[in-house]
């Protein structure tokens, strides 16, 4: 029974990690640009059939793909706060939403029209032996999961809090106006933002197909969906929040399938979603605002 439980633990920390590598890029953005970018969990799929792409069809090394995957997901991200999201970064909350999901379903359409719907297997190119820690055995792909999704968060935490980009991307973040007036380039910041957000976006895409190996073009819609619940639990625009979220909601997710229903894990995650904004909206680790009125 122990063994299980533990089992199950490390499976809900592998899909936890994937989900906060994905929730912060929900949360940074929200936090800079106070927008929330639906189609996100979109650009994780791209970044599966990217590194699809470069391996099985240009046949390039597995560095290069991934190297590749990150480099056209950021571009990705730029272009859609570019095309799609500067022009309403004042217009009404619902202008903003009916955008992201257009462009969410433009990008599936698009992946659709060029890729069938028809899933294409696709083996992992992670081949780490799996270990044994007394009775429990833990994959290559979750020590990998595990080890990556730390030293982006270690990484993300000290470009934030130890750089000039950082500085600025938390001045935009406290004030936008008065961080204009004091000569940071407001829109560079938030293009470097989405571009931030996106490459962490490749990766989680990256080790997502490689722990499920099949694609589709709406592989990212439901861990897109979830890592934004993530995001809200954890406190949207807290950067730790995000992978403190994405954490539990992994843990609870993986403990529900388990040992409830597998037909109800997903319920029981989006019903953590409700309860969280009727308990505490502002999220695990996020902070109250008080807005004069």
């Amino acid at each position: 029974m122990l063994t299980s439980i533990m089992e199950q633990l490390m499976n809900g920390l592998r899909t936890g990690s994937i989900y906060a590598l994905i929730a912060l890029g929900y949360t940074m953005v929200y936090g800079i640009a106070k927008m929330i970018n639906f189609a996100h969990g979109d650009i994780i799929m791209v970044g599966a059939y990217t590194l699809y792409i470069g391996i099985a069809l240009l046949h390039l090394p597995v560095i290069a793909a991934m190297l590749l995957t990150a480099v056209v997901c950021s571009v990705l991200g730029v272009l859609i706060e570019k095309i799609a999201y500067k022009p309403l970064r004042n217009a009404p909350p619902l202008a903003v939403l009916i955008t992201a999901i257009g462009m969410s379903y433009f990008l599936q359409s698009v992946a659709l029209l060029i890729f069938s719907s028809t899933p294409i297997p696709f083996k992992s190119v992670i081949n780490l032996d799996s270990v044994q820690v007394g009775s429990v055995n833990i994959s290559g792909i979750t020590i990998v999961t595990l080890v990556v999704t730390t030293v982006i968060m270690v990484a993300l935490t000290l470009f934030i809090n130890k750089t000039k980009a950082g500085s600025a991307m938390r001045a935009v973040s406290e004030d936008r106006g008065a961080a204009e007036l004091m000569g940071i380039n407001v829109n560079g910041t938030i293009s470097m933002t989405f571009a931030i957000g996106s490459a962490l976006a490749a990766v989680a895409g990256i080790l997502y197909i490689c722990q499920y190996q099949s694609l589709r073009p709406t592989l990212g819609a439901l861990p897109g969906i979830k890592a934004f619940v993530a995001a809200v639990l954890g406190g949207i625009g807290s950067v730790p929040g995000a992978m403190l979220g994405g954490i539990v909601l992994g843990l609870i997710e993986s403990l529900s399938k388990a040992y409830i229903s597998t037909e109800l894990a997903d319920a029981i995650v989006f019903g953590v979603l409700v309860v969280v904004l009727l308990v505490k909206p502002s999220g695990l680790l996020g902070k109250k605002t008080l807005v004069k009125v």
